[in-house]
This record gives structure tokens, C-alpha cells and sequence, in this order.
């Protein structure tokens, strides 16, 4: 045997297809180990190789996932991966889960999430402004869906609080950041206002 031979037989890397395919066994172990959302530097750090090539080795497992017709998917969510299903199994899943947890977003919700998503962080008060009504029960039932959070608060009287979109915000709307929302339509932020000072007007009875 020759030394160059040795060298590759104690690093493990004389069959590098071979060594491919259990870095990404790792990586998928670790992905579904952990259950959430992982850094791309933590996969990188357990798995001992670099973030330029754990990287390389998710993107290819993505392609993988989708050739093969798999149930689960990879999913990035700005710096970090996630191991889920596919949203299109939903179906299966609510006849083996029988009540699963989904956020209901009414029009007033997604009108509301709107506004967070594209101005975040912003106040109630700012949301308001723009809804022309209160939005705490809105605000309120985001938290609970765990599509919003609080991020901080407003260097100003009374510290206001801060809310931004979560993960689980990507995950609902399958995107991997907010970079990647779409362009917001300048009208559509009018018909806010005034489907909101509709739904005022109604409640008041007017």
C-alpha cells in the first residue's frame, strides 16, 4: 500500500460518493434529531466539516427529497434548516392526527400579519394607524398561532412593544425569508384602511 493510499484509508475518504452519503445521513440525524429549525453553523460544527460544504450537501438533499418523491422536506429559513413534511401531505396528516393544530386566518388576521410582515418591528399603534381600528384581538390570536413575537420595544414614552414574524411564519407560507415576500401593492394597503373602517362601522352599527 502506498502512503498516499494510507493517508486516504485512515481519513475515510478514498471513496468520497461513499463519504458524501454519510455526511448527509448526519446531517439528516441531525436535522431530525433535534426537531426544529438548526443553524447552518451548529450542522456544520456536529457534522466537522465547513459551512460551505454542509451547505452544498443540504441543497443537494433538497434535490434528493424532491427526485424521490419523499414525504419530508428541507426547508431553509434565512441561516438555519429544518427537516419537515411536504405541505401537500396535509390531507394525510389530518386523517391520522384526526384535530391538527392550524392557524384559522380570518381576513382581519391576514390583514394584520400583513402590515407586521412588511413593517416590522412595529407597534399596535403603528398597526392601527394603518387598519384605522384596534387590533388587539388580532395581535392577540397572532401570538397564539405563533406567527408573531415580540422583538423589543420603542425607544419612546411609555417603551411600546416591538412585534416581527417568527419562523413558524415562514414555514406557514413556505418561504425561506422575509426578504423573499413579495413586493406589497401601495393600493392594497389603502383597501385596508378601508375594509377596516368598514368593519368599524358595522360593529358601531353606522
Amino acid at each position: 500500500m502506498s502512503e498516499v493510499e494510507a493517508v486516504l484509508k485512515e481519513a475515510d475518504i478514498s471513496n468520497p460518493e461513499k463519504n458524501r452519503d454519510a455526511l448527509k445521513g448526519e446531517i439528516e440525524a441531525i436535522l431530525f434529531s433535534m426537531g426544529e429549525s438548526v443553524e447552518v453553523s451548529r450542522i456544520a460544527e456536529a457534522a466537522e466539516i465547513s459551512t460551505g460544504e454542509t451547505e452544498e450537501l443540504l441543497s443537494e438533499m433538497e434535490k434528493d427529497y424532491e427526485a424521490e418523491n419523499r414525504g419530508i422536506r428541507i426547508m431553509k429559513l434565512e441561516d438555519r434548516y429544518q427537516l419537515c413534511t411536504k405541505k401537500e401531505l396535509y390531507p394525510v396528516l389530518i386523517r391520522i392526527e384526526k384535530h391538527p393544530e392550524k392557524a384559522n386566518l380570518t381576513d382581519v388576521l391576514m390583514e394584520t400579519l400583513s402590515i407586521i410582515a412588511y413593517k416590522q418591528p412595529v407597534t399596535r399603534t403603528e398597526i392601527e394607524k394603518i387598519r384605522g381600528v384596534k387590533c388587539d384581538h388580532a395581535v392577540n390570536k397572532l401570538l397564539e398561532y405563533d406567527l408573531i413575537q415580540e422583538v423589543g420595544r420603542l425607544d419612546a414614552p411609555g417603551r411600546p412593544i416591538l412585534f416581527g414574524t417568527t419562523e413558524e411564519f415562514l414555514r406557514h407560507f413556505g418561504t425561506d425569508s422575509i426578504d423573499a415576500l413579495p413586493v406589497v401593492n401601495p393600493v392594497k394597503v389603502e383597501d385596508f384602511k378601508a375594509e377596516a373602517e368598514e368593519e368599524a362601522n358595522v360593529k358601531l352599527g353606522v
